[in-house]
């Protein structure tokens, strides 16, 4: 007997509407509006510059580390705004996580790296980080490859695995959006198929936001793609429509290769 599908929660997790970013006096996102629906994968592309990592760090409030930047407009997390002086930042950022470009391991053991954000939380309980370690590593699909060399530096793994490290160390401390930037960029074709694979599991879990130069990347891993150009959201739709029958005309030229 098939079993009844359940119905797709279609309330964005995110949300983003009239946003406005500028560093200094130069603007680098205009009036951006956007959802992001739980359990997708939304890709950013679009040349470089065009405002893609600057979107995404918007949502964890990144971009508070860049003195001159100023922000206007809204972005809702589960309905609460981001942007609210009472926000909790560094809760916010236990909840979104963010792997980088370069994969950024810690100078610590394997197992350091992964509880890194449990013990800034208060948690040292062994049997609890224990289990977020193994949790954590089988979710990132390395727990075979490191199992019995968690004492080992972090920085003795190639490039691949140290992506996946670093992406069990955002998940340990069960967020629930994962933002990636350019995961994949440093990384050979065997690493960034696993990377890909790995994204394709995650979803089931978390809601993933990612920024790829790799437009094959966006069609192969993504739900939803969002092209951007110069600061705006030229426009954004299911990753098949966008890629097979865009509205634009900018978004057909930048795909079939034309500009970019």
């Amino acid at each position: 007997m098939a079993q009844t599908q359940q119905p797709t929660d279609t309330t964005p997790i995110l949300s983003v509407s009239g946003l406005n970013l500028h560093y200094g006096e130069a603007q680098a996102l205009k009036e951006i509006n956007l959802d992001m629906i739980r359990h997708q994968v939304t890709a950013f592309i679009g040349p470089s510059g065009c405002g893609k990592s600057t979107l995404l760090r918007c949502f964890n409030r990144m971009n508070d580390l860049v003195e001159s930047a100023r922000i206007t407009g809204s972005i809702r997390f589960n309905g609460a705004e981001v942007n609210e002086p009472s926000t909790d930042v560094i809760s916010l950022r236990r909840r979104i996580g963010m792997v980088f470009q370069q994969s950024n391991p810690f100078p610590k053991s394997i197992y350091e790296n992964i509880v890194y954000g449990l013990r800034i939380s208060g948690v040292n309980d062994k049997s609890t980080l224990d289990e977020a370690v193994e949790r954590s590593l089988k979710s990132a699909a390395i727990w075979n490859e490191v199992k019995d060399r968690l004492n080992d530096s972090a920085l003795g793994l190639s490039g691949g695995q140290a992506q996946r490290i670093c992406i069990a160390r955002a998940i340990a401390v069960n967020p629930e959006i994962i933002l990636m930037d350019e995961p994949c960029s440093a990384l050979d074709p065997i690493s960034t198929l696993k990377i890909e694979e790995l994204i394709e599991e995650l979803k089931d879990k978390y809601t993933i936001v990612i920024v790829t130069h790799n437009m094959q990347q966006a069609a192969r891993v993504s739900d939803v793609t969002a092209f951007f150009y110069l600061g705006e959201l030229i426009e954004a739709g299911a990753t098949r429509k966008i890629f097979t029958n865009p509205e634009k005309k900018q978004t057909e030229d930048y795909i079939t290769g034309r500009f970019g």
